[in-house]
């Protein structure tokens, strides 16, 4: 292994996974975030879109000093397993940094272009006339042990052949999976060189 995991915590190999309100900011936790659009609907279901989410999480990296392990940005959801490098960090404001970025670049789009689709994304509220992301952070589950953390990417790059978009986890080009198993590129590098040795 890796010097990332010289203090690998023994008693807690498996993962924490807390209600989708509670976040547990612990030094040297992998974390894997899951947050879905408004209502499960479609909102990433194209390139530009998910090209805003993309920069949105590039961005977030080098603001909250974290490294990307493993993602992919599915129609109507997204995962990402990320590792915070500082000592004190929030999840709450790494995912409000990623989160806030996308929802408010769509919308203003959307007015701009008088678009229908924003009748999809009123909630109702006078407090929040739109909403691109559902309420909420969504889920944060911590992980400290390697294969826990392994087969947690191995998830989440199979999510597009789950939902039969994709034959193999590579050709769906929303996510790592492509850099991970081949070599490739993908819209977000990867940290790898910090991950345990598959």
């Amino acid at each position: 292994l890796m010097h990332l995991w010289v203090k690998y915590d023994r008693i807690n190999t498996q993962a924490i996974m807390p209600s989708n309100s509670k976040r547990y900011n612990i030094k040297g936790h992998a974390h894997e975030l899951t947050f879905s659009c408004y209502k499960r609907q479609g909102f990433l279901n194209n390139d530009q879109t998910r090209q805003l989410f993309a920069n949105a999480l590039i961005y977030a990296r080098r603001t909250h000093n974290y490294e990307i392990w493993a993602y992919v940005i599915m129609p109507e959801h997204v995962h990402v397993m990320i590792y915070p490098k500082n000592d004190e960090y929030s999840i709450s404001d790494i995912l409000k940094s990623i989160k806030q970025s996308v929802s408010r670049r769509v919308v203003k789009q959307l007015k701009d272009n008088n678009s229908p689709l924003l009748t999809r994304m009123r909630t109702g509220l006078s407090s929040t006339e739109y909403r691109f992301w559902q309420d909420g952070g969504g889920y944060d589950r911590n992980y400290v042990s390697p294969d826990e953390i392994l087969k947690q990417i191995n998830y989440i790059h199979n999510n597009p052949v789950r939902r039969r978009l994709v034959d193999n986890p590579c050709d769906w080009y929303w996510s790592s999976a492509s850099e991970w198993l081949m070599g490739g590129e993908g819209p977000v590098s990867i940290d790898r060189e910090f991950i345990p040795e598959m």
